[in-house]
Formats: C-alpha cells, sequence, structure tokens
C-alpha cells in the first residue's frame, strides 16, 4: 500500500476533492471501510479510480471516518471496488 502523505498525516500534493452526484431511481449506496488514507489526495485517488468502473454513479469519501460511500446503478459489485481502491494505494476492509 503507497500513500502521498508525509509522516505527519499532511498531503504532499494538495490535490482537490472530486466528487460525481447523479441521481438514479435504481440505485443502490454502499458504504465500505477502507484503511490508509489520510488527506485530499487520498480522497481524490479513491474517488478517482472507484468513479471510473462501470454502474458507479457517485463516491463518497470520508477520510477521516475511512469510508467510501459508492452508489452504483444496482447491485454494487464489490470485488471490482475492491480492486479498484487497491490500485489507488488503499485497502477496503469491508463493508461498513
Amino acid at each position: 500500500m503507497s500513500s502521498c502523505c508525509t509522516p505527519d498525516g499532511s498531503c504532499s500534493t494538495g490535490a482537490r476533492e472530486a466528487t460525481a452526484a447523479i441521481a438514479v431511481a435504481d440505485s443502490t449506496t454502499t458504504v465500505y471501510a477502507v484503511t490508509g488514507m489520510t488527506c485530499g489526495h487520498c480522497q481524490t485517488a479513491v474517488t478517482t479510480s472507484v468513479s471510473a468502473l462501470d454502474g458507479v454513479i457517485s463516491v463518497d469519501v470520508d477520510v477521516a471516518g475511512g469510508l467510501v460511500t459508492v452508489t452504483t446503478g444496482g447491485e454494487p459489485d464489490d470485488a471490482s471496488i475492491a480492486a479498484a481502491i487497491d490500485d489507488a494505494g488503499y485497502e477496503l476492509t469491508g463493508r461498513a
């Protein structure tokens, strides 16, 4: 697992938050517990990676709480979401 953050927990990149919000009637919202996130860059990395998955409508990352809320058009593919979070450098530890 990699991190862009400095040892004191601050972000070394200064990246800004990215989110997408689209409402869909047949959507499913699932909250996942994720470890390793400490800053805005972490939030952006996870949001970008998970948002790229087919069927994902929106992603909300709560860095302080270690939570990632994913809204999908139907049932989420937990394995794909876990892989996307892993690719971003973090670890999905399960549904919250």
